[in-house]
């Protein structure tokens, strides 16, 4: 089944391109499913790329996914046209008395700021509090994910001594987890962070598990004991040209920046770089939609929060 979603969507052009199977909103009406509900709140400032990543990656499952877009009232967005926004996202004001199967919470460029100082972080704490009783599985990415286990759990990020910056190979820690089911012995994610989260500190609360991580990036994927709430500390949705396009903007405005590590053959930024890690980026978004989501979804998602599956991964 394909990914519903609006029917002027910039994603829908490039889905299509891409021979991605999409259902505009006016055919999807038709089908007698019960669809999964699914809100990316897109806190980067770079929406119609971010929202376009993780469109291609929520639609490629059997399952009918219904895509709802959301962007903080709190910030003012510089980056993306007016029009856009209120042409296809809503707010959270306009989404809090729904229930929804899942949430993808992005990342954002403010790692080197306190949480506390970021403009929407009160705004931010809403929506995070409201998921635990209005969303089945949230999946937080990158800055997302410091963000979720700073308010959730009280983990602090810590700043790192020059930009993780690159693609790195990774390892299962708890190789039975179905949110890595199929993925190789050594797989690759795109990181793009100044920040990052100590594996001691996650290991000290009760009920979290660390399932993957890198001996150079540090610590991968951690979930909570029913899935609830999913951490990703990469950036799998990456395209393949967006670590370049990071690189080549700063290296364009002067700012210190490397080449990104193990991303152009033998680190040199004149070779086509070199794309590994987008089945792994497939498979976990599947993986989480399936056994995280549908699986354990209510059918009347009117019940959400109400009740939640005890399993562990």
């Amino acid at each position: 089944m394909p990914i519903r979603i609006p029917n002027d969507l910039p994603a829908a052009h490039v889905m299509q391109e891409e021979n991605i199977f999409i259902m505009k909103h006016t055919r999807a009406i038709t089908q007698e499913i019960r669809p999964l509900e699914i809100v990316v709140l897109n806190l980067m400032p770079t929406k119609i790329a971010t929202e376009t990543q993780l469109t291609r990656l929520l639609g490629n499952t059997p399952l009918q996914v219904n895509l709802e877009l959301m962007h903080t009232s709190t910030h003012q967005s510089r980056n993306v046209p007016e029009e856009h926004l209120l042409t296809f996202y809503k707010t959270f004001e306009e989404l809090k008395d729904r229930k929804f199967d899942g949430m993808v919470i992005t990342g954002a460029p403010v790692e080197q700021m306190d949480f506390e100082d970021v403009d929407y972080w009160g705004e931010l704490c809403r929506i995070m509090e409201w998921s635990k009783t209005h969303v089945h599985s949230t999946l937080h990415i990158c800055w997302g994910a410091q963000a979720g286990l700073y308010y959730h759990y009280g983990i602090s990020k810590h700043p790192l001594e020059r930009k993780l910056f690159g693609v790195y190979p990774h390892h299962a820690d708890y190789k039975r987890s179905i949110l890595l089911r199929g993925f190789d012995d050594t797989f690759y994610v795109p990181h793009s962070r100044h920040t990052t989260v100590r594996r001691e500190d996650i290991e000290a609360v009760p009920g979290l598990k660390i399932l993957a991580s890198s001996e150079e990036a540090g610590v991968y994927a951690i979930m909570n004991k029913n899935g609830h709430h999913i951490f990703i500390t990469g950036h799998s949705e990456y395209d393949p040209r967006t670590l370049e396009t990071e690189y080549l903007r700063d290296k364009k405005l002067g700012k210190p920046i490397s080449v990104p590590e193990h991303y152009y053959p033998d680190d040199d930024d004149t070779k086509e770089p070199i794309v590994r890690w987008r089945g792994h980026a497939n498979l976990l978004f599947s993986n989480w939609l399936n056994y995280f989501v549908y699986q354990t979804t209510p059918y009347d998602i009117k019940t959400v929060g109400f009740a939640s599956t005890e399993e562990s991964s």
